[in-house]
């Protein structure tokens, strides 16, 4: 049964706000200012209850508020145990059904905060033998919101959540570096041809080409690593510019203890809660290390389709599994479907970084007001190329297996070895044996012994496939 159903057959009751009274459906947890919003922003079709990790790190930070101001002696122990009950269970997911609210809203988040603070607050009103609504006894804004602005909450929510995307994010790519190293190593003596600009170039192995790829990646993994640090700053007790306004002395530094200890996060306060609070560089940091992994992830599918084209006319020199049928009209078609699927995640990657990118320079004064679409996109980066990276790795890179019988062949016939001459006969003559080898169709070593160019020994060791890969 849908929320839309339930709502419509419950009895409803009656809040009040600033702008006047509104009927809210009796059984929602969520009040007033979270109808508005609703039927505000009807835009993405997403509500913000679909992203867990911000709804977690939300419930984090009202826990640790409620810890805070009763600590600080602002809140009865009473309205402050039902908060931090009510809180861990929007934590544990409970009731991200009742988060509503559309991911892309106007208001800087406020309408994410309060549609947090209604949730939170009915949830303690019931835990304390009250009906929804009575907030004279416990009110979504003078206790729940304590010591509070959306300002400072939404900004901290944001970076806990992405932390803990980026640590799925980092498990699934470290896995997937993983697999090309295992790939790397069954590909160690497989010799090939490699080749710049789409030209054939000189001789490697595919073990190394693997290799390169596993390095890539962990280049990326250090990147993305390094922005967990950027992502442990807070700016709790800022509230609305950061200033600190409402809030009381020594409640910056209570909460970020409570909140630290909550997730398990080494958390810091900002040394400046103004410049932290109108500051949102951090998250177009965070995403542009997103659309580097993205955008190198993407070359390496490139690599991936071109050499596994095929099977007759094409490269030819590996073979991903075959996943599913790849034409409606060709029998027996198979395509590269994932890599290609990892392409188009890479894709929209680098878009949501160009809408990050927007976002956070049309910040004005004291506040980014965007920073809703700069959430909903980093969320969803992270979260895309999490898929993207165990995908890859399960259903592709697995599976993949190299045409030994074509490289190897490839390899008799081809004329990159006269590279290795070079240094012997020099760059021009090389350049001519190569160009006869080509005109000709006979091999280099052929023509290397019939010029007298080198004696027999001399020219296996300069033509050894091996040492030309580098490989001994």
């Amino acid at each position: 049964m849908t929320h839309q159903t339930s709502f419509a057959a419950a009895a409803s009751r009656r809040e009040h706000d600033s702008l006047g009274d509104r009927d809210v459906p009796g059984a929602a947890y969520w009040g007033i200012s979270t109808l508005r919003a609703v039927e505000n922003f009807p835009v993405s079709g997403r509500s913000i209850g679909t992203l867990r990790s911000l709804i977690r790190a939300l419930g984090a930070i009202k826990c640790a508020a409620a810890r805070a101001n009763e600590s600080l002696g602002l809140l009865e122990p009473a309205k402050s145990s039902a908060i931090q009950q009510a809180s861990r269970e929007v934590m544990d997911g409970l009731w991200d059904d009742e988060f509503v609210v559309d991911a892309i809203q106007g208001g800087a988040g406020t309408s994410t905060n309060m549609n947090t603070n209604e949730v939170i607050a009915n949830r303690a009103l019931e835990l304390m033998g009250c009906g929804k609504g009575d907030y004279a006894v416990l009110h979504p804004i003078d206790d729940v919101n304590r010591s509070q602005s959306t300002n400072d909450v939404y900004p901290t929510a944001i970076k806990i959540a992405l932390h803990l995307e980026l640590a799925r994010l980092l498990d699934q790519h470290g896995k997937l570096i993983e697999a090309f190293e295992t790939k790397a190593s069954e590909f160690a003596g497989v010799i090939k041809v490699g080749r710049t600009q789409l030209q054939d170039a000189v001789p490697m192995s595919l073990g190394q080409e693997f290799g390169a790829f596993a390095e890539t990646l962990r280049e990326d993994g250090h990147r993305l690593r390094e922005l967990l640090p950027h992502l442990a700053e807070s700016n709790l007790g800022a509230t609305a510019i950061g200033t600190g306004i409402t809030a009381p002395a020594g409640y910056p530094e209570t909460v970020i203890r409570e909140l630290s200890a909550i997730t398990g996060l080494q958390l810091a306060s900002a040394s400046n809660l103004v410049e932290a609070t109108s500051d949102t560089g951090v998250f177009m940091l965070v995403s542009g290390v997103l659309k580097r992994a993205a955008v190198k992830l993407s070359k390496i599918c490139n690599d991936l389709r071109l050499l596994s084209s095929g099977p007759q006319t094409g490269f030819a020199e590996i073979f991903l599994p075959p996943v599913q049928a790849g034409s409606s009209i060709m029998p027996g078609k198979v395509n590269p479907v994932i890599p290609e699927m990892v392409n188009q995640v890479a894709f929209r990657v680098v878009g949501a970084d160009a809408t990050v990118t927007m976002a956070v320079e049309a910040g004005q004064l004291q506040l980014n007001a965007f920073e809703p679409v700069i959430v909903d996109s980093l969320m969803e980066s992270i979260a895309w190329l999490t898929v993207a990276c165990r995908q890859l790795r399960t259903h592709c890179v697995d599976g993949i297996t190299a045409n030994t019988a074509m490289l190897q062949q490839r390899m008799i016939e081809s004329i990159s070895v006269v590279t290795g001459l070079a240094p012997l006969i020099g760059y021009a003559a090389a350049a001519e044996l190569a160009k006869e080898a080509l005109a000709t169709g006979r091999g280099i070593a052929e023509l290397v012994l019939e010029r007298g160019l080198l004696d027999p020994q001399a020219m296996e060791d300069a033509l050894s496939a091996k040492r030309l890969a580098g490989l001994g």
